[in-house]
C-alpha cells in the first residue's frame, strides 16, 4: 500500500470519527471539521515530527489550531496518533471530559495552545515559532486558520510580525471553504484574494487543492526549501468533505446530525 493511499484511509477513518463524536455529543462543528482533514492528517501521519508519549517533548513541532471550534478533526487525529483511547473521543463536549468544545492546552494531552477566540491562534503560534529561532531549536510550527476567521484584524498583525522576523519555520493553511457560520465569505466579508494578502505581508504563498493528498506532501516538501520567510498555504477546500448532504452547506457549520443522518454519513465513508 501507498503511503498516499495509507493517508486516504487514515483520512477517512478520522472523518468517521468527527462524525460520531460530533453525533454522540449532539453538537459540534462538522463542516470545518471535515474540510480540514486530510491536512490535518498529512501533518501528525506524515509531517509532524511528535511523540504522543511525551507530549511536552520539548523539541517536538507543534500544531495550533487557530478555528479553534473545529475541534473534533484536531481530537480524531490526537487519538489516531495514540494521545489518549479512541474510545475517549464519545465523551466530546461532557463537563467531566478532556475534550471540550474548543482545544484546552491544559486539559487534552498533545494540544500546543487553547484555541476559540478567532485571529488568536496564528499570535500565539508566530510567538512559537519566534522563540524556537531566539532560543535555536529545530522545531517547526504549524497553524491552521478558517478564511472567515482571516476576516479578524489580529490575523494580520501577526502576519505583519511574522513576515518582519523572517520566520520561516511558521507552516500556516487557510482551511479556504469559502463558507462561515451563516454563509459565504464573499457576501459576508469578502476576504478574497486570500494568497496575495499574505504575500504582502512578507510571506511565502503555496496554493493547493486542500484534498489531494499529493498536492499536501508536495507544498510540505516546498516549505521545507522556503528561507527567510513564513509559509502560507491556502488549500482550497469543500465544507463538509466527505458527507454528500454536508458538501458546500454553510448549515453545517455548527450542526449535529441526528441519528438517521449519521448512518447515512458513516456509510458514505465506510
Amino acid at each position: 500500500m501507498t503511503k498516499i493511499k495509507q493517508l486516504e484511509d487514515k483520512a477517512r477513518e478520522i472523518r468517521r470519527s468527527i462524525l460520531k463524536m460530533v453525533g454522540a455529543a449532539g453538537s459540534g462543528h462538522p463542516g470545518g471539521s471535515l474540510s480540514a482533514t486530510d491536512i490535518v492528517t498529512a501533518l501528525y501521519f506524515k509531517e509532524m515530527n511528535l511523540d504522543p508519549h511525551n507530549p511536552d517533548w520539548d523539541e517536538r513541532d507543534r500544531f495550533i489550531l487557530s478555528k479553534g471550534h473545529a475541534a473534533p478533526v484536531l481530537y480524531a487525529a490526537l487519538a489516531e496518533k495514540g494521545y489518549f483511547p479512541k474510545e475517549e473521543l464519545q465523551t466530546l463536549r461532557r463537563l467531566d471530559s478532556h475534550l471540550q468544545g474548543h482545544p484546552d492546552m491544559k486539559k487534552t494531552p498533545g494540544v500546543d495552545m487553547t484555541t476559540g477566540s478567532l485571529g488568536q491562534g496564528i499570535s500565539a503560534a508566530v510567538g512559537m515559532a519566534l522563540a524556537g529561532k531566539l532560543d535555536q531549536k529545530d522545531y517547526r510550527v504549524f497553524t491552521m486558520l478558517g478564511d472567515g476567521e482571516i476576516e479578524e484584524g489580529q490575523v494580520w498583525e501577526a502576519a505583519m510580525s511574522a513576515g518582519h522576523h523572517k520566520l520561516d519555520n511558521l507552516i500556516g493553511f487557510v482551511d479556504n471553504n469559502r463558507l462561515q457560520l451563516v454563509g459565504k465569505t464573499e457576501e459576508i466579508l469578502d476576504v478574497h484574494p486570500v494568497g496575495e494578502k499574505f504575500e504582502a505581508f512578507g510571506w511565502h504563498v503555496i496554493e493547493i487543492d486542500g484534498h489531494d493528498m499529493k498536492e499536501i506532501l508536495k507544498a510540505l516538501d516546498e516549505a521545507k526549501e522556503v528561507q527567510d520567510k513564513p509559509i502560507m498555504v491556502v488549500a482550497n477546500t469543500v465544507k463538509g468533505k466527505g458527507v454528500s448532504f454536508m458538501e458546500g452547506e454553510a448549515g453545517w457549520h455548527g450542526n449535529a446530525p441526528n441519528e438517521e443522518e449519521l448512518k447515512k454519513a458513516l456509510a458514505e465513508l465506510h
